[in-house]
């Protein structure tokens, strides 16, 4: 029997130790999809004790946490935050398959040197051994980042943001990790949700332009996607909870804005229409300027209308969507690939049952000299577990080039959340392991450990060219 989380942890066969400690291990990071806050990293923010940095805004701990009865009080509540923590220590026990189980002692490990089962009897000597390290400095956010061997974080940012932090995250001496923004326009988009309008006047005032017409307000776009760039942005994000593709013209998207922008409401097929053409025109511009361009798919987000009127937004009530994707998704693609003007593209699904739509639709717009140009995104979301990275990289070498593959990214609020790169290396070596030892790969170590290399890091670091 192996010992839980030992040096081999997750690695089956002598193959995929050798890969993992020989080539995974000590590659640098580049994270180019998080939520973390450009600010906290700047001010370097440091944490009072563990449940603040561990479980504010952890939204998977959270679920788990309600569905094992704790009461909403020492979750999102005003419950005192060793309440909190001692209530995640009773619910840990009880994930056993889910990978909160692997992350969260993972995290105690390589960031707190805990090696005690987190449960209710442990909680309070590992309460007091975390809070110490937290307490006792040099472990504020950019000190965690550089402990991680980061190169390089991705923020997640409002196109009326203004990226004040990231400008001054490059003045910081001896900090040598890039802190990038990446450009994400849902609200420009969602034409139907309530806010668009105050958002418009938003953009509005930072652009310095009128955004009366679809013109000015395309051109205020621009504008800010220009700046961003300038900051060092490579990479924008679009959340298409459903992908929208209807066909239209310039003059009909405008009108559709105009009524919008009036108050007017707007059907569904209008919505479609104004988002198509304003997807396929950012989608141009990302082009010119040599970006990534990435679409999250199909989420089902605030399902329960109660707790998101309480909570708000990113608070545990999300879901897999399954609205159609294979149509609508190739049509986006195929009038930016007409007009030679389709960008490096990642695609994400929420929905696993998209994996193989994705990975077989992203080979028909390879090309243009770029080696990986349109990518399978990582396992995402609900998928990021054990079996759901093994099933969208296991897909991905079905139907493409997993050796092109960029590889891993937090997606997270937490800045404790990068040894999610590390499961991410030992569930890839053990696969190619086990492919190898099965005999259905040559065991040519110099060519594996290349490969492993690049999955884990040089495949992102020429892919984006930050």
């Amino acid at each position: 029997m192996k010992k839980f989380l030992d040096e081999n942890f997750l690695l089956s066969n002598q193959t995929a130790v050798e890969l993992y400690h020989q080539y995974a291990k000590e590659m640098p990071i580049i994270d180019y999809h998080c939520h973390l806050s450009p600010q906290e990293i700047y001010e370097n923010k440091s944490y009072k004790n563990l449940t603040e940095i561990w479980l504010y805004g952890d939204h998977y701990k959270w679920r788990l946490m309600r569905a094992n009865g704790v009461e909403e009080q020492n979750i999102t509540g005003d419950g005192a935050d060793y309440e909190k923590f001692l209530s995640y220590a009773k619910t840990v026990p009880m994930t056993i398959g889910n990978p909160l189980y692997h992350w969260s002692h993972l995290e105690l490990q390589r960031y707190f040197g805990v090696t005690e089962l987190l449960n209710e009897k442990n909680a309070p000597v590992i309460w007091e051994k975390a809070n110490a390290i937290l307490t006792g400095g040099g472990f504020g956010a950019r000190d965690i980042i550089q402990k991680s061997n980061v190169k390089v974080v991705v923020t997640t940012d409002d196109p009326v943001d203004t990226l004040e932090y990231h400008v001054k995250i490059k003045e910081i001496e001896g900090f040598d990790v890039a802190v990038l923004p990446s450009f994400r326009p849902d609200k420009s988009l969602e034409i139907n949700r309530k806010g668009f309008v105050d958002w418009v006047h938003k953009l509005e005032q930072v652009s310095n332009q009128s955004v009366y017409t679809y013109d000015e307000f395309l051109s205020a776009l621009e504008s800010r996607v220009r700046f961003f760039h300038s900051v060092g942005g490579r990479v924008s994000d679009h959340a298409l909870d459903y992908v929208p593709y209807a066909d239209t013209t310039k003059e009909e998207a405008a009108e559709i804005y105009a009524k919008a922008i009036q108050g007017q409401t707007v059907s569904l097929e209008e919505e479609k229409k104004y988002k198509t053409y304003t997807l396929v025109f950012l989608g141009k511009l990302y082009h010119e300027l040599g970006w990534a361009m990435q679409f999250h798919i199909n989420a089902a987000r605030n399902n329960n209308t109660r707790m998101f009127q309480q909570l708000g937004p990113d608070t545990g009530y999300d879901s897999m969507n399954d609205s159609s994707i294979a149509y609508p998704l190739s049509r986006l693609l195929d009038i930016l690939a007409t007009d030679n003007q389709l960008p490096k593209t990642i695609l994400y699904s929420l929905n696993p049952n998209d994996n193989p739509i994705i990975a077989t639709l992203m080979g028909s717009y390879q090309g243009g000299g770029v080696a990986g140009k349109i990518q399978f995104g990582a396992a995402w979301w609900f998928n990021d577990t054990k079996e759901g990275m093994i099933q969208q990289m296991k897909t991905l070498a079905d139907c493409g080039l997993l050796t092109r593959f960029v590889g891993m990214l937090t997606d997270s609020r937490s800045f404790l959340s990068y040894t999610r790169h590390e499961y991410f290396r030992r569930i890839l070596c053990n696969m190619i392991g086990e492919w190898v030892e099965n005999g259905e790969f040559p065991d040519d170590k110099e060519l594996l450990g290349s490969i492993v290399e690049n999955i884990c890091y040089n495949n992102a670091k020429e892919y984006f060219g930050f």
